[in-house]
């Protein structure tokens, strides 16, 4: 994934979300929220926190926004696994089933879980 102009972020006109996959992460969070399974401040701890490591790992990491997303889904992650919504067994068994899928997809294609090699196990 290419880095996009850090003004194009933050631009009016710019759509909220790159990618497809950012929209659902975004929405993932909201969903548990709503249903009560974190709150606002425990998620926007979590994502500090995320933010954080990400630039002691690296420094220039998050710089231009083009990883927010990353660190988005990284924050939620942790939540789930924290608060026992699933386990950080069955999140790397679902992550190793859509980068299967992934690799599965003929290009151009819509990428699903469907195209695990695997059936999505883990």
């Amino acid at each position: 994934m290419s880095a996009p102009d850090a003004a194009s972020l933050f631009r009016r006109d710019a759509p909220p979300f790159r990618a497809p996959w950012e929209a659902q992460a975004f929405a993932l969070t909201v969903a548990l929220h709503d249903k009560g399974l974190l709150t606002w401040a425990e998620w926007a701890e979590a994502l500090g926190a995320e933010i954080k490591a990400a630039q002691a790992r690296d420094p220039a990491s998050c710089d231009d926004g083009s990883d927010y997303y990353l660190r988005w889904l990284a924050a939620t992650e942790t939540l789930i696994a924290r608060k026992g919504i699933a386990s950080e067994a069955a999140l790397a068994a679902r992550k190793a089933a859509w980068e299967r899928a992934t690799e599965a997809t003929p290009h151009g294609q819509e990428i699903v879980l469907a195209n695990d090699p695997l059936g999505g196990a883990g």
